[in-house]
């Protein structure tokens, strides 16, 4: 009999009303407001109410650095959470918001797998309760607010040719990436050339994601930068008058969002940062919201340790004030063995049946990245443990091999079976992470303030990728001594990289070592409160490949979605 289908297994879910789910977490009845089915929102005031509630262990879910399909690090995050109830405790998992772009391209929706999702799975990945909307409005509304300026005398004196503020929109477009703009009559606007990115990329997500409250949310709205004016300086979203009105269409969507998984855990699904040019990480209120819902708060990053985590780390826990007690590194033994240089492994296409077979000797040469990554969460003072996330074709002795890394480590680790068991498949997990959870805490951030820029993205390097230096091209040197100059030089970085190896070449396995960072160009998201370097291309819009998922997706003739995943 063949395993059912995610949406299968998410149809035959038997929901928990909220209003239990809520209790369960000690949200005041009076902050939860309903949204539809399976799903509500929670007034930020939940925040004070809660305050005196016993704080959770902060638990963070990261991962090797992926292949192509991924290493399930949401669908592990939901299984641990699950699992707390099998030993006994209590958890709250807090996921991003999945990205329709993606959801009807190749990678699919973000709600989990198998006996471990968040559900409604249709729900939770197309449109949920409109908080992607609200983004792209806002965003929008500042794009159009800026070209009427421009339009109407253009006081502020913006350089047409020094305009960073494009347009978004929550679909993978190839055709939009560049544009050109006001074409047709007088009255049509001033032409220049612009863009689109996806959603997930704008500057108002990461902002929203990295505020702790409404009135930071407006005050962040406020400090973002959309172009230069001739002499150079920086126009932001304040000058421009649009920051209000932004705030105003967000006023909603600050609030997160609770959900339920499988088995009843709760669930905070709030914001989606993209993962290559911002954090990756879902909010900062709906962990404030979290922290004080049960015995363990499981949130996840995105991409690998060194990417997802290492901004966790020095962005968002920076901005948060909030410590975690303990990292879970999920690895597979798949992507252990494509580690080893020996296959290649395309997204959408079958995997090499090598890949499949028996050989821990390869997982063991694959092993580099695992042991590099276990020493990103180590420098952060944080305890990891190695979660196994295990596939039923995985074989007993490549999940030893595995295991026996995590031991030469001097780490915990248990294999987890939560894709096809639920949370009692991950319930070793759960006791792994408990006891790493109660080790005395020493976390702190990688680098000061302080920093000057060059060497924040020279301590990231370093430490976390492993380069020999960096190497600025000469206009990212003149972006940097620009943004010092303004005043942006207390920023956190945020380094735009490959996010398939640890290195800046996505063609290299492992460790690498011997090589050096090419920093090509720097820009500021200035409201969201950080300063992004780009080391190599990066698509802020998808496009759709071949046989994109949403060719696959309909509705039955009873109404009913059929084919996502």
């Amino acid at each position: 009999m063949a395993f059912p289908t995610d949406l299968e297994i998410a149809a035959d879910a038997r929901l928990r009303p909220l209003e239990d789910v809520a209790a369960d977490a000690g949200i005041p009845p009076g902050c939860l407001e309903p949204y539809g089915r399976g799903a509500a929102k929670i007034d930020l005031s939940a925040v004070e109410l809660m305050s005196d509630r016993p704080k959770a262990a902060y638990v963070v879910v990261t991962a090797i650095t992926p292949t192509p399909l991924g290493e399930g690090k949401t669908t592990t995050t939901v299984g641990l959470g699950q699992a707390f109830a099998h030993i006994g405790r209590t958890a709250t998992i807090a996921i991003r918001q999945p990205s329709m772009g993606p959801t009807f391209g190749i990678k699919g929706g973000a709600a989990g797998g198998g006996y471990s999702q968040v559900v409604p799975m249709d729900i939770l990945n197309l449109h949920l309760t409109g908080d992607m909307h609200a983004v792209t409005a806002a965003h929008n509304m500042c794009a159009a607010q800026l070209d009427a300026h421009i339009f109407h005398g253009n006081e502020l004196g913006l350089n047409l040719h020094s305009i960073t503020w494009r347009r978004v929109l929550d679909v993978n477009d190839r055709a939009l990436r560049n544009v050109v703009i006001g074409l047709g009559g007088r009255l049509d606007g001033v032409p220049r050339e612009s863009g689109f990115d996806i959603t997930a990329a704008s500057e108002v997500m990461a902002a929203l994601a990295l505020s702790t409250s409404l009135g930071d949310l407006r005050a962040r709205l406020g400090r973002i930068v959309v172009g230069y004016t001739r002499s150079g300086d920086p126009v932001t979203a304040e000058d421009l008058k649009a920051a209000g009105a932004m705030a105003v269409i967000l006023r909603d969507a600050i609030k997160p969002n609770l959900m339920q998984t499988l088995e009843g855990t709760p669930a905070l699904v709030h914001t989606g940062p993209f993962g290559n040019i911002a954090t990756g990480n879902s909010s900062i209120v709906a962990d404030r919201v979290g922290i004080r819902s049960a015995e363990f708060l499981v949130t996840e990053a995105g991409f690998g340790a060194d990417m997802g985590a290492e901004r966790f780390f020095n962005i968002k826990c920076r901005y948060s004030g909030l410590a975690p007690d303990a990292a879970v590194l999920v690895a597979t033994v798949r992507g252990l063995k494509a580690h080893s240089g020996r296959h290649r492994i395309v997204a959408g296409r079958p995997l090499p049946e090598a890949l499949l077979e028996e050989n821990p000797d390869e997982v063991h040469e694959g092993s580099a990245n695992l042991r590099k990554q276990i020493e990103n969460i180590r420098i952060h003072g944080v305890a990891p443990v190695v979660a196994v996330n295990a596939f039923p074709e995985d074989h007993d002795a490549d999940l030893a091999a595995v295991g026996e890394v995590a031991e030469a480590c001097g780490v915990r680790w248990a294999v987890s079976h939560h894709f096809t068991e639920g949370g009692r498949g991950a319930a070793a997990l759960a006791e792994a992470v408990t006891e790493a959870a109660s080790e005395p805490g020493g976390f702190e951030v990688l680098y000061p303030s302080e920093y000057s820029l060059r060497q924040k993205i020279e301590c990231v390097a370093k430490r976390v990728y492993g380069a020999e230096g960096v190497d600025y091209s000469a206009r990212a040197s003149r972006e940097i001594d620009t943004y010092e100059a303004a005043g942006f030089g207390d920023l956190p970085v945020c380094i735009a990289k490959t996010h398939l190896s640890l290195s800046s070449d996505p063609s290299l396995r492992g460790a690498p070592t011997g090589w050096r960072l090419p920093v090509r160009e720097v820009r500021a998201s200035v409201g969201a409160g950080f300063v992004y370097p780009i080391c190599g291309d990066m698509r802020t819009m998808p496009g759709l490949g071949r046989a994109p998922a949403a060719q696959g997706i309909d509705l039955d003739a009873e109404g009913r979605i059929v084919g996502l995943s």
